[in-house]
């Protein structure tokens, strides 16, 4: 897989490329990484990438001809052309869809994907419409440029990719993570799987060594080697992390009849009153 990046501070991507996961799987050449410095493709002695908006307000909006230079220089095929499920064009913006870990899956397929990094107070509409097949965003909040949410979508991506992770289930058994192929799966060597797929819901809590420390115990069901109970406790903690901290997720996740059945009663214990639950 093959990242150009389109930034007016290349530099910054220096860092990020260097540790974990994105460092070896570019050393491994699993994955190339260029950030293309949007100011070489300027051609005035100042090297201007912004101006003033139509319509009058604040702040400035990068140009489009620098954009449409840069991105014509790395040999793009022309947005009418383009076999999307090879190749993207991805402006993020905050006025961007959400990107999920739905959107990495899908990214993750790809061959080559060109970021535009959007600065000041945006990039000009007509590098969006005539260029880009995707405007992403990683949140609802506003950062000052692009790069950060770059180096996010790269992350998020090729951690995916086939061989990127020493576990591949790693990528699966994990938040927002696809569910179970099947009712029963089993580990390679055999062993029934101690993790559920989480369906789209958030992940359950982990623990590790020592089962105690300051005072806390690690939760009961865990202490033992019943695969099924470790299996029942992990997706009702998952189930009641999503209820706490995302409940928005719950409408789309791919929920059983248990799973329902479990909800039902974590939403009782959650209404049921202080006093009841100490008697």
């Amino acid at each position: 897989m093959h990242f150009d990046i389109v930034t007016i501070f290349p530099g910054f991507f220096a860092s990020p490329l260097e540790y974990g996961i994105l460092r070896r799987a570019i050393a491994t050449g699993q994955v190339q990484v260029q950030a293309h410095d949007l100011r070489a493709f300027t051609t005035d002695r100042h090297r201007t990438v912004d101006d003033r908006p139509f319509g009058g307000g604040e702040g400035m909006v990068l140009k489009p001809e620098p954009i449409f230079r840069a991105v014509e220089s790395l040999g793009v095929t022309p947005k009418a052309e383009r076999d999307t499920t090879r190749e993207s064009v991805i402006l993020l913006s905050a006025q961007g869809r959400p990107f999920t870990q739905q959107v990495a899956q899908r990214l993750a397929t790809l061959q080559r994907i060109v970021i535009l990094c959007g600065r000041y107070e945006g990039v000009d509409e007509r590098v969006n419409e005539a260029l880009c097949d995707q405007e992403l965003s990683i949140g609802d909040y506003v950062l000052s440029g692009g790069e950060l949410a770059a180096a996010v979508l790269i992350d998020a991506t090729v951690r995916l990719l086939p061989g990127a992770l020493g576990n591949p289930d790693s990528a699966r058994f994990e938040s927002f993570g696809a569910a179970d192929r099947g009712q029963a799966e089993d580990a390679e060597a055999g062993v029934p799987r101690t993790t559920h797929g989480s369906g789209g819901l958030l992940d359950y809590p982990h623990y590790t060594r020592p089962a105690e420390f300051a005072g806390l115990a690690i939760p009961e069901p865990l202490h033992g080697g019943n695969h099924d109970e470790i299996r029942r406790w992990r997706r009702r903690m998952s189930l009641q992390k999503t209820m706490r901290n995302r409940p928005d997720l719950l409408a789309t996740a791919q929920l059983t009849a248990e799973d329902l059945r479990t909800l039902a009663e974590l939403r009782r214990e959650q209404d049921r009153p202080v006093h009841d639950a100490d008697a």
